[in-house]
């Protein structure tokens, strides 16, 4: 966003700087144009004064040869006519040849000739510019009103004038650029300043949205409606951690005051067993202990979800393939006494990622649990751990079980969720729960996919150390 925001302010100081310098470069131009006209001018004037003098041919010697040293001096080309447009007095360059003249040169000094036959003199050239015109043409009528006998014309070379145009042009661009500079800083600055509590914002929430209650909004700096939105989250975001605070709480508090008593219960059940005869009793006495150590692990469960979501512990650098590892040969008898096969592949070396404490063991932990449980025997598991093309640490687990259908996927994560064909399978429904909340609070995630052609797929992402 602060790209943008730049962006938007750059391009219209560009086109504030545009607007501005358009305008007084044009100016410059024209104004530097009748500068050249008025000079000229004048020239043109003493010209035809000397021209409507001229009565011998003293004075046409007299003309010949001040027009020569004015066309030796400025490089101009003088042309004296008369009324039928016949040259009387020639010197310099001839109208319509030069550098730059050609045939819209002609047609210039044309025109203004005619005008000037009339009694009107030049009041207009073109406007000059770095590129052109190289030369222009004036005329001045010779004698006045009604007794016009001539004109003067005289193609006046631009090149100082153009010179003069394109430096003060080059200034005016200077100035620009430099102006553009400034503000382009000052923007930046402001930029800066009005996106900082926004990014601090944005850094908070999304660390609230991803589990971290302790997440606020740090910058004191920005404009005072910007201040108080910082102020009104931080606000919240307490009232959240504290209100969230006290829920974890209760649940820890209650499944841990929740298991002395029931353990007491357990307890009582089984030392009462040797006193209940054979039949229907002992069998009714059998279910209640079932059902007593069920509702046992299931507190152990909510117990070790609180721990979990409390965020209490840091992530920290962790060697998942050691873990890994080290889970497997610990899994393997477990496997071996239920009939099943655990298998670890293309197990990755100094596979790092950075994780709460210990996660990749618990969740792999977790997995291998269910595994157990949900395979029959005779069933492979197989774990394998990879790096990912962004750097993750890859670790997945693969059994051939019966695995759930597609529709009822989504659902393995949630707490106390299980799927209809395995109700009766002994556990609390919050194992892959806890193991998902484990790598979303290290940053990572827990995806379960169906197997081909039969079975799960459950792959653990941590983030690259």
């Amino acid at each position: 966003m602060r790209r943008r925001l730049l962006a938007v302010l750059m391009v219209l100081m560009g086109v504030a700087a545009l607007l501005l310098c358009l305008p007084l470069a044009d100016a410059y131009a024209r104004g530097r144009t009748e500068h050249l006209l008025l000079q000229r001018r004048s020239d043109a004037v003493r010209f035809a004064d000397l021209a409507d003098r001229m009565r011998t041919d003293a004075d046409r010697s007299e003309l010949s040869a001040e027009i020569g040293r004015y066309a030796e001096l400025y490089g101009a080309g003088v042309v004296v006519v008369d009324t039928a447009g016949t040259a009387t007095a020639r010197a310099g360059p001839g109208i319509g040849t030069g550098s730059g003249s050609g045939t819209g040169a002609a047609a210039a000094a044309s025109d203004a000739c005619r005008r000037a036959l009339t009694g009107r003199s030049t009041d207009r050239l073109p406007t000059l510019r770095p590129w052109g015109p190289a030369s222009v043409v004036l005329a001045e009528p010779v004698g006045r009103d009604e007794r016009v006998s001539g004109a003067v014309l005289l193609t006046v070379p631009t090149t100082a004038a153009r010179r003069d145009v394109t430096v003060r042009w080059s200034l005016i661009a200077a100035g620009a650029l430099a102006a553009f500079a400034a503000a382009a800083l000052v923007a930046a600055g402001i930029s800066r300043w009005l996106m900082r509590p926004l990014l601090d914002l944005d850094r908070a929430v999304e660390g609230l949205a991803a589990g971290s209650l302790q997440a606020r909004a740090v910058s004191a700096t920005g404009p005072p409606e910007l201040r108080r939105l910082r102020k009104h989250f931080n606000t919240m975001a307490q009232a959240v951690s504290e209100s969230i605070g006290r829920q974890r709480d209760f649940v820890a508090d209650a499944s841990h005051q929740l298991r002395n008593p029931l353990a007491t219960l357990v307890l009582q059940l089984e030392n009462v067993e040797p006193y209940v005869a054979p039949g229907p009793g002992r069998t009714e006495h059998t279910r209640a202990l079932d059902e007593a150590e069920r509702l046992e692990e299931l507190l152990d469960g909510l117990l070790a979800l609180a721990r979990v979501e409390s965020g209490a512990a840091e992530p920290q650098e962790q060697d998942v393939s050691r873990a890994v590892r080290e889970r497997v040969r610990a899994w393997e008898p477990v496997f071996r006494d239920a009939g099943l096969v655990l298998a670890a592949a293309d197990l990755a070396e100094d596979l790092r990622a950075r994780a709460l404490p210990d996660a990749t063991g618990r969740i792999l932990d977790a997995l291998l649990d269910n595994a157990v449980k949900f395979v029959p025997r005779g069933g492979r598991t197989e774990v394998t751990t990879a790096r990912g093309t962004d750097g993750t640490a890859v670790v997945r687990v693969t059994d051939d079980g019966p695995g759930v259908r597609e529709d009822q996927l989504p659902l393995l994560t949630r707490r106390f969720a299980r799927s209809p064909e395995h109700q009766n399978v002994a556990g609390s429904g919050l194992g892959l729960a806890i193991a998902d909340e484990i790598a979303r609070i290290s940053g990572g995630s827990l995806d379960v996919a169906a197997n081909a052609p039969r079975g799960l797929v459950v792959e653990l992402r941590l983030p690259h150390a």
